[in-house]
């Protein structure tokens, strides 16, 4: 398939002598799908500098108050920038104004106070696909538009206190099950009360939340106390030139979770969990929801490390469609290349996936699809109702890897098989387990898959350095 892709700089001319802002047009011609132009806001050339509204180096509460104050200006000026100069900037959550853009300066460096007090009261979130009041994200935005983070500088949150929650406690446990049993019951979520007793459970570090025109340029990530950036309900994304290492517990790089029209390019990944994350909520919140992850095009990353180059689900009850990741590697190693998880308490239709032109340097798996994926919640929690997820039409394309356990393995259900998968040109230079092992899948299509050697004696390979799964 013929690859190319432009971006689009236009001058808009209105009326008379007026000369409106640039525009940022951003396409996918090369997806296999209808992809419309991603028609992105632009600033003002308005900057709103937090020293000017009172942010003191090393004081927690001055620059936390200073945030607040410079995105309200900035929002009721018309939209701008709120800028973090050069320097080291400590502070609490950031909470964004529309038509703002945090703009990150070189020298920059924006350190989270790892205080959980801070994070309250609390706010309108979730964990791991289910809707909760929980500590605010350390930069969070609810239904705003025109929003973004960009510039050359670091998010670097302290970490000592959330790596103690990284643990899961029966405390932890209990107020999971809690959780669970809210959503499946239809609790309203301003009743999940996550944040009170000992629920341990860890802020995003980035959510934008029913954000619509969500631009993330060019800044650095370093840790993060739980999933890294976490595009949720949003529309209108656009993600370029990221550099994100994260290699806690549950430490994902990007969730896209019922989000749809996006593009997720240029940016490197090195993370302890999964890299670039497809979802769309959890069981019964998804299905009230009613929003699939539709039109996401992801090209020319890199993850160097993460357990999967791309994965989607296991939180996927609202569904996945038209997904295509190109022109992607990792230079290290991942447990799978593609990955498709869910389950029978999931539903949700995943339809219209491709991965195409990749590479890894070591996985266990190229390409996996296992419907029986429950990790912890297999026993703690029971199945209020079964919804079995409908895959069809998946497929990978033109991809290598130097050692791999195995090529292929879809563990399909019964009830529902696997229908329409497409597996062509795959290369792996050593393979030490074995080629397939396939149930329950339908209008299964292999062509080309070649290896230069097989020693299926060679056991488990040894992929490390980055947090286990969960």
């Amino acid at each position: 398939m013929k690859v190319f892709h432009s971006l689009l700089t236009l001058v808009l001319l209105a009326a008379g002598s007026f000369c409106a802002p640039a525009q940022t047009v951003v396409t996918a011609s090369e997806a296999p799908f209808e992809f419309a132009p991603l028609e992105m806001y632009v600033f003002p050339a308005r900057d709103f500098p937090i020293t000017k509204f009172g942010a003191r180096p090393g004081n927690v509460t001055a620059t936390t108050q200073a945030f607040a104050k410079a995105m309200a200006a900035c929002r009721k000026a018309g939209g701008g920038r709120v800028v973090v100069p050069a320097g080291q900037w400590l502070t609490g959550p950031v909470h964004f104004e529309s038509n703002c853009q945090l703009w990150l300066s070189e020298g920059a460096e924006l350190v989270f106070e790892d205080d959980p007090k801070l994070y309250l009261p609390a706010v309108r979130t979730s964990w791991e696909g289910t809707e909760c009041m929980n500590y605010s994200p350390l930069i969070y935005a609810y239904e705003c538009e025109n929003v973004g983070i960009g510039g050359p500088g670091l998010i670097h949150p302290k970490m000592d206190f959330w790596r103690t929650w990284f643990a899961r406690p029966e405390a932890h446990i209990q107020a999971t099950r809690q959780l669970y049993a809210m959503c499946s019951t239809g609790i309203p979520v301003e009743h999940r009360r996550m944040e009170e007793g000992e629920a341990n459970m860890r802020p995003h570090l980035i959510q934008f939340n029913r954000c619509t025109n969500v631009q993330l340029s060019d800044f650095r990530i370093q840790d993060s106390p739980f999933w890294t950036i976490h595009l949720y309900l949003c529309r209108d994304a656009w993600v370029h030139g990221l550099h994100v290492y994260a290699h806690g517990h549950n430490n994902d790089g990007i969730d896209l979770e019922m989000t749809q029209h996006a593009v997720v390019e240029d940016c490197v990944f090195d993370q302890g969990d999964d890299a670039v994350v497809i979802k769309s909520g959890r069981n019964q919140d998804a299905w009230r929801l009613d929003t699939p992850t539709a039109y996401v095009v992801v090209r020319n990353c890199e993850v160097v490390q993460g357990h999967c180059l791309m994965g989607i689900g296991s939180e996927m009850a609202g569904g996945v469609q038209h997904v295509y990741m190109h022109d992607c590697k990792s230079t290290d190693a991942v447990y799978r290349m593609l990955y498709i998880k869910t389950n029978h308490r999931r539903g949700g239709l995943l339809e219209d996936i491709w991965m195409e032109n990749v590479s890894a340097d070591k996985a266990n798996r190229v390409f996996e699809i296992d419907t029986d994926v429950l990790y912890q919640w297999r026993d703690i929690v029971p199945t209020f109702e079964t919804r079995i997820t409908k895959i069809r039409n998946i497929g990978i394309r033109g991809a290598t890897c130097r050692q791999a356990e195995a090529v292929y393995e879809f563990n399909g259900d019964e009830r529902d098989p696997i229908d329409g998968v497409t597996i062509e040109d795959v290369h792996v230079g050593k393979l030490t387990k074995f080629v397939s092992n396939v149930t329950n899948t339908r209008n299964l299509i292999v062509r080309n898959v070649t290896w230069d050697a097989f020693t299926p004696d060679g056991g488990d390979m040894k992929i490390g350095g980055f947090a286990p799964g969960r």
